[in-house]
């Protein structure tokens, strides 16, 4: 199959929706698939465009057996509704001239990850001009995410959003997410049954196969001897709502328990001065580490934190849970119940611990819970083999994608 992705976040990004695009991209060529991506420069979650990007405006180059084109981007500085939107807007234009160019080429089939939605149109419109069936493939309901975080409220503009979300919908072949939970929301946004599609994100479960605690790595990130070490590990944005991680560190202070930030994103400066400002030092900050120090990273925690405010947890289903469940972690995850990650506690009892996001009480009393469960937690490592497993969840999209191009729609 020729396939075509086009998508705003892809590879080397270590974290989030690029990640896993460049992942499944990479796979696909590996089984003899001509693959191409159209995206923009690296640049999350530092929100910076990285080096050597910088010197570039379009950039063609083959990473391990794909085609990428890279399209430039307006970055913000200082992350509002409305330069978040340039910043969405400016990669639906310069992107638009590369997916014209792929009409010549005639991919059979189009996957477009969202977010954003605002390159969708000219996906769904390309994959008509040259026959090929498109999917668009939800890793964040934009939308929902705005209204959630209090981005956009339901006057014009906001009418004006759904409209077009439901639009963007209907104009795809096939819709695609990644969790029961964004399946039913999907429907309630009037998707057919027939046209939807499971792809759930993944965790590349062998490359964590055997990962133990090392005590070398553990004091790099400043954790003293004999402290329990609490990991938060990701993207430091505002949609997590880490200031309750360094509430739970101030109740704490006395403890032998200390809390690590891996990870780069608006967020994190205001984090450092909250910490500087309440005179902590049970909780030190590091950038995002090598790839291939991350199951090391994993293994040397002895409690994940998995934060999230009101609101975000169903619309997002947050990719660092993948891994932190196929190293065996103990995670303190903060949903309601009625979420996918609440459900997805009920149901498999013991994989991780449940809290109220936004209450901190309730984040502390989790915290004491999972740091008493046993190490591995045999119950979501066998939960990532089973169900989440990289291999087996690409083998399965292929042979969706394989029977969409050689089916006829009946109109």
């Amino acid at each position: 199959m020729k396939i075509l992705v086009v998508g705003l976040n892809y590879s080397p990004e270590l974290t989030g929706i690029g990640k896993y695009t460049g992942e499944m991209t990479e796979w696909f060529a590996t089984q003899g698939h001509e693959v191409r991506v159209v995206t923009a420069p690296p640049y999350y979650p530092q929100w910076v465009v990285q080096k050597p990007y910088k010197s570039y405006v379009y950039k063609m180059e083959l990473i391990n057996g794909v085609v990428v084109y890279r399209c430039p981007i307006f970055v913000p500085k200082n992350i509002t509704t409305l330069t978040r939107l340039i910043h969405l807007i400016s990669f639906a234009l310069s992107s638009f001239p590369l997916l014209l160019r792929q009409l010549f080429w005639r991919p059979d089939i189009v996957i477009n990850p969202v977010p954003s939605l605002f390159s969708s149109p000219m996906c769904a419109l390309v994959s008509r001009l040259c026959g090929a069936k498109s999917i668009l493939h939800i890793q964040d309901y934009e939308i929902d995410a705005m209204f959630g975080l209090g981005m956009a409220n339901e006057g014009f503009v906001g009418k004006f959003a759904r409209v077009f979300e439901r639009l963007v919908l209907r104009s795809f072949d096939r819709v695609s997410t990644i969790s029961r939970s964004m399946m039913n929301k999907a429907r309630q946004k009037s998707v057919d049954e027939d046209k939807l599609i499971f792809f759930p994100n993944w965790s590349d479960t062998s490359f964590f196969k055997g990962a133990v605690c090392s005590e070398e790595l553990r004091n790099s990130l400043a954790v003293p001897a004999g402290n329990k070490m609490i990991l938060y590990s990701g993207n430091v944005g505002d949609k997590q709502g880490l200031e309750q991680v360094v509430d739970a560190a101030e109740y704490f202070k006395d403890k032998p328990y200390y809390f690590v930030i891996v990870g780069d994103g608006s967020g994190k400066e205001k984090l450092k001065s909250l910490v500087l400002e309440r005179g902590l030092q049970n909780i030190s900050f590091s950038p995002l580490l090598a790839l291939e120090q991350l199951p090391t990273l994993l293994a040397s925690a002895d409690c994940h934190l998995v934060i999230q405010k009101k609101g975000v947890a169903d619309a997002v289903l947050p990719s660092k849970l993948t891994n932190i469940m196929a190293v065996g972690g103990n995670s303190v995850i903060t949903a309601e119940a009625d979420t996918e990650l609440g459900l997805l506690c009920k149901n498999y009892a013991g994989i991780a611990e449940l809290v109220e996001p936004e209450d901190v009480a309730a984040l502390v009393l989790g915290i004491e819970k999972a740091l008493n469960l046993s190490s591995p937690n045999d119950i979501a490592s066998a939960y990532a083999l089973e169900h989440i497993d990289k291999d087996k969840v690409l083998r399965s999209f292929e042979a969706t994608l394989e029977g969409l191009t050689s089916s006829v729609d009946v109109v």
